[in-house]
């Protein structure tokens, strides 16, 4: 099976590297990208540059690769960066799909293509709204939430309109080892590094928290079984308060640490609960296995290593 993996050099793109190395795998990386996520297995895939805003460089690679699979997590991914660079968010990553999903309607090929979507379509939950299903209504509340939707609809309409078999998978929160830029990431990095106190946001907020791996087995599960066209939650529906993530992340450093909350830390809108549905990703079979403990403790570790 040939399989091409955009953003591959990224945090759930080089694990999807990792799991399908067997595979005839075709990792897409960008220019500005770093590579050592694929230090490890360079030499067992065919390494390609492509900026997937490039509207001829994405019909050249579909072209070049004519592949099966394709796992579209080429993104740019972060909420604060989207405040500041809203074009370059929308270009990247609703353009980028859009030249994907056009460069194999062009190709005349038939790939299955997932589609890396985001539980921040979703926005702000009411209590009520709590597990959020697959058919909430979307309140995007930043450029970045804005362009996700822009994707998860394209996959939609590309399905429905030229037969693309496309798969839009709402990842929420997903950590692990090669997880920058986000809470769970900063608090492992912090405790890691530090000796004595470290800065932290708001703990009291409950979060749905998906190992990288587990989060892997999903894409493959629906890769194996899903519905084209159709939308997944990809999450654990477990609650996850952030005290109970430093404490443990704390306790597995065996360090005399205390966190202390910052206010330049607290943001002006955090929902206090946001946890999603997996019953459809269930029902195909697939299920998180990974304990919090471990994720952490890996995390932890691979960050002692960075620091």
């Amino acid at each position: 099976m040939k399989i091409l993996i955009t953003g591959a050099a990224g945090f759930i793109g080089s694990h999807l590297v990792d799991f399908y190395i067997n595979e005839v795998v075709t990792a897409v990386y960008w220019e500005a990208d770093k590579l050592d996520n694929l230090e490890h297995v360079k030499d067992k895939i065919k390494l390609v540059k492509c900026d997937v805003r490039k509207e001829k460089d994405m019909e050249k690679l579909i072209s070049n690769a004519q592949p099966d699979v394709i796992l579209h997590m080429a993104a740019q991914s972060f909420v604060t960066v989207s405040w500041k660079e809203p074009r370059r968010t929308h270009e990247t990553n609703y353009i980028g799909t859009f030249n994907l999903l056009e460069a194999v309607r062009k190709a005349d090929i038939a790939p299955i293509i997932a589609i890396a979507c985001s539980s921040a379509e979703y926005g702000s939950m009411k209590k009520e709204e709590i597990p959020v299903k697959e058919t909430n209504q979307l309140r995007p509340t930043s450029p970045y939430a804005v362009s996700k939707v822009g994707q998860d609809m394209l996959g939609h309409q590309y399905n429905k309109n030229y037969g693309l078999k496309t798969l839009r998978i709402r990842f929420f929160n997903i950590s692990g080892p090669r997880k920058v830029n986000d809470a769970c990431s900063d608090f492992a990095k912090r405790v890691a590094s530090s000796a004595g106190n470290i800065a932290v946001g708001n703990l009291e907020a409950v979060r749905d928290i998906t190992d990288v791996r587990d989060a892997v087995r999903a894409v493959d599960t629906l890769v194996k079984k899903g519905e084209h066209g159709d939308v997944y939650n990809v999450c654990t529906s477990m609650h996850y308060k952030m005290k109970d993530i430093v404490d443990k992340l704390i306790q597995l450093s065996g360090k005399n640490i205390k966190p202390v909350v910052d206010e330049k830390l607290l943001r002006p809108l955090d929902d206090p609960i946001f946890v999603g549905d997996n019953s459809k990703m269930r029902a195909l079979g697939w299920v998180p296995e990974i304990p919090i403990e471990k994720t952490l403790g890996d995390m932890l570790e691979w960050w002692k290593k960075k620091t």
